[in-house]
């Protein structure tokens, strides 16, 4: 059989298309639509190479049309997840010792799978499923996901190519073995692509995975389960299962062969998670991973010598894309009086334009929020808003529920820095303003520094370069990506790896080399040519 050393092709991110009217990606992408809404999915839990059906079904609805049943999926049970990790226990060891270029060639076909023959299967399901626009699925589903596979294939090839110095005589040489165990991967509703990535950028490093996705997220799931399968991803190696997070955790969190977490989702959810698993840590073979992307309270700030209609768009289009249903979404905004007036006009001029309604229809903007639940807390939100005495509702402020989940896109003016939704998050499109006087800017950055508990994305606008510099190195920590006359979010893979600290999780930044670094455990390996064979060194010999 041929050896060598290889060259991975080199990583490119994927053109966004338009979707422009004529486009052939846009007859395409309607006659999937067409073809999934005429069509009720009966879809079951994949694994050990086998389609599960309990019987135990959960109809899936679209979030903007609640009436219209997609079709079901088929719930497990703590059997199941047993099940599952047994498969990827008795996977592990034919995948870890699988050369690596071949698992290469496996997420290399995914990534050309993803954006060619699949592209449109992806898009309209998260459309579908998740209420999201054409241009914000392609950008997610499609384009980040394909990114995410080709970026960490490389990254895997650096990670491997980094080896230590030897001295004369010796060879030195490191080896970045997977975690002796399987992983947990518990993927969000919000991205498609996330779902994709949790459980492949361990499986790229040699683990097994079992896969839970979010159940607003399971008919999209369903089709990345497809694309693992063609690309090649062997039996057991990715598990997916469909159980409770309760059910889930006992039967994972308890398991002497858990060896790490990825994780994207709510704050709570992550750390009563990390709690469970350190009361578990007595059983574990080793000390498992814990990785996890949680969610933010992101801001922009704005000073005086600030572009006020780049201000504007930063926040119509930060805020309100895919209905504020971004961990990196804009959810506050910290605006200097002198600019207040104008701003708020651009963005009111912004948002009387935009269209509201299914993502079917092509010429909406803005679509539905993902459930009741996120659907009833938004609203409550609002209301409240609207009674306080310290808080005036200034755009927006409608919602609906009659035929799917609409919340308007809501503008709160706070006379109060630390009111509610300042500080808590809400997952939704509803931006407050905090007005500062221009004389007690520093007292505001601190208030942006201090008063949320997350640390993920934030922005600043100015010309004033000065000011640029000082507002970055005052804000330091109150973002682990920092936008400079930008919105917050829209990160790209390759270029802006993605990931907070403090109450948004672990930084281990998706996207980049040093997530993959969280799934391996190196080993150093040194080799003595010529050995010695006197146990006396020269400083013990007589004068």
């Amino acid at each position: 059989m041929p050896k060598g050393i290889f060259n991975v092709p080199a990583a490119k991110n994927e053109p966004v298309l338009s979707y422009a009217p004529g486009s052939k990606e846009r007859a395409a992408l309607k006659k999937q639509l067409a073809e999934f809404r005429s069509t009720e999915m009966d879809i079951p839990m994949f694994i050990g190479g086998e389609e599960v059906r309990t019987g135990n079904k959960v109809a899936m609805y679209p979030p903007h049309d609640i009436k219209h049943l997609l079709g079901h999926y088929h719930q497990g049970d703590e059997t199941h997840v047993y099940r599952a990790i047994d498969a990827a226990l008795n996977a592990r060891n034919a995948w870890a010792n699988l050369s690596w270029e071949h698992r290469a060639s496996i997420f290399l076909k995914a990534a050309d799978l993803v954006s060619g023959p699949y592209r449109q299967k992806l898009n309209a399901a998260t459309m579908l499923g998740q209420s999201k626009n054409p241009y914000q699925a392609e950008i997610d589903s499609a384009c980040e996901l394909a990114d995410f596979f080709r970026f960490n294939v490389q990254y895997m090839t650096r990670i491997y190519g980094e080896q230590p110095e030897s001295a004369p005589g010796i060879w030195n040489r490191q080896e970045f073995r997977p975690l002796e165990g399987f992983v947990f991967a518990l993927t969000p509703f919000n991205f498609t692509s996330i779902a994709g990535n949790l459980p492949s950028a361990p499986a790229l490093m040699g683990n097994t995975v079992v896969w839970k996705p979010s159940k607003t997220a399971v008919y999209s799931a369903w089709v990345l389960m497809q694309v693992f399968r063609e690309a090649g991803v062997p039996d057991g190696v990715i598990n997916l299962v469909y159980a409770s997070g309760p059910v889930m955790a006992k039967a994972v969190f308890g398991h002497p062969d858990f060896a790490g977490f990825h994780f994207t989702g709510s704050t709570e959810v992550f750390q009563s998670t990390w709690k469970a698993i350190g009361e578990n840590i007595h059983k574990y073979k080793s000390y498992p991973r814990i990785v996890g992307e949680t969610g933010g309270k992101d801001f922009i700030f704005a000073h005086k010598s600030c572009d006020t209609k780049a201000v504007a768009t930063a926040i119509t289009r930060g805020a309100f894309e895919y209905q504020g249903q971004k961990c990196s979404a804009a959810s506050r905004a910290y605006i200097p009086q002198s600019c207040w007036n104008e701003i708020l006009e651009y963005v009111k001029t912004d948002l009387k334009d935009m269209r509201m309604g299914a993502p079917e229809d092509f010429r909406n903007f803005f679509n539905a929020v993902i459930d009741e639940a996120s659907f009833d807390k938004l609203s409550e939100a609002i209301e409240q808003a609207k009674k306080d005495s310290d808080a005036d509702v200034v755009i927006g402020g409608k919602c609906d529920k009659s035929k799917g989940y609409f919340v308007e896109p809501t503008v709160i003016v706070a006379k109060d820095p630390m009111y509610r939704t300042m500080r808590e998050e809400l997952f939704g499109p509803v931006m407050t303003v905090y007005v500062y006087d221009e004389q007690q800017l520093e007292e505001t950055l601190d208030f942006v520094d201090k008063t949320s508990v997350y640390a993920l994305t934030g922005a600043v606008f100015a010309k004033d370069r000065y000011m640029i510099e000082h507002i970055a190195k005052r804000l330091t920590n109150a973002a682990g990506n920092f936008y400079i006359n930008d919105k917050p979010t829209g990160a790209v893979v390759g270029q802006q790896p993605f990931g907070g600290a403090r109450g948004s999780g672990t930084n281990d930044k998706a996207g980049s080399m040093l997530n993959l670094l969280r799934w391996v455990s190196p080993r150093a390996i040194k080799e003595t040519f010529v050995p010695a064979t006197d146990y006396r060194y020269p400083f013990m010999d007589e004068e």
